[in-house]
């Protein structure tokens, strides 16, 4: 519980993504990343048909590429884009929540 409630606050100290996320939205997006990431990701982000996209891995991208690649995919790989369905501030969102941790 310590852990999450942790990773809320540093989660809402990000302003450009927290500004418009609430937590009704987080916990949706936090649902995303473990079913729809999940799936190619692996239901613990360490690696199935997509690489490993736990904290330790997304550490040496900044939130800005992050979202990116989130928004847009990556072509010629498996990575869809996911620019249709979500907005440049959860796409952040997802970002930093990666780069935290959320699942640990």
């Amino acid at each position: 519980m310590a852990r999450r409630i942790a990773l809320v606050l540093a989660l809402l100290a990000t302003p450009a993504a927290a500004a418009e996320i609430g937590p009704q939205k987080a916990a949706v997006l936090e649902r995303l990343v473990v079913q729809d990431c999940g799936s190619c990701h692996g239901l613990t982000l360490k690696g199935g048909l997509g690489h490993a996209i736990h904290p330790e891995k997304m550490q040496h991208y900044d939130r800005e590429t992050l979202a990116d690649i989130i928004l847009d995919g990556v072509p010629g790989t498996a990575m869809p884009p996911w620019r249709a369905l979500l907005t440049e501030n959860e796409a952040l969102w997802i970002a930093d929540y990666l780069r935290a941790g959320g699942l640990q």
